[in-house]
């Protein structure tokens, strides 16, 4: 697992969810060639993650403000959106199924599209089996999360040329 040392700049972790206090952390990243707005409605849309984001088959609102409940994979999470800085930064935490989750996006205008980073810092007792039973298997949802978000944002009205690209990779 990289140490907190691998993990981007610009993330702002809440308390208790850097790389360093994870069972897991990882963080990949792609050029996304539509601009920084387009990406951020995707992801701040999550009643609309159902429709593309990998295992999520239901989203709706919470309770409270920014609170979600989410379906993933058939385990219930309660979903918090923290950090929503638009177009730029989003970060959502999620707690459930023995798993304390926060992931955070990061959204930058480079030539050609978007930068976009996401980085993940996974706790719990769930979080250490995955790691021992299936030591890719955050490494691959990032892939999934970044390639439909991709796919979505330059397929929308104002998105980009189609063309990939792929900067930095992945790495958990």
């Amino acid at each position: 697992m990289p140490d907190a040392s691998d993990s981007h700049r610009d993330i702002h972790w809440p308390s208790g969810f850097s790389p360093a206090q994870a069972h897991s952390f990882c963080q990949a990243e792609a050029v996304v060639h539509a601009p920084p707005a387009t990406a951020f409605a995707l992801l701040a849309d999550v009643p609309g993650w159902p429709g593309w984001v990998p295992g999520i088959t239901e989203a709706r609102p919470g309770p409270l403000a920014r609170t979600y409940e989410v379906l993933f994979h058939g385990q219930r999470f309660e979903v918090f959106v923290g950090e929503q800085v638009t177009p730029r930064r989003l970060g959502w935490s999620g707690v459930g199924a023995g798993v304390q989750v926060y992931q955070a996006w990061l959204l930058t205008a480079v030539g050609g599209g978007t930068h976009a980073v996401v980085a993940n810092v996974v706790r719990g007792p769930a979080a250490k089996s995955l790691a021992v039973l299936f030591p890719e298997w955050e490494q691959h949802l990032n892939t999934l999360w970044l390639a439909r978000l991709k796919r979505l944002s330059e397929s929308a009205p104002d998105g980009g040329d189609g063309s990939m690209r792929a900067v930095g990779g992945s790495h958990c």
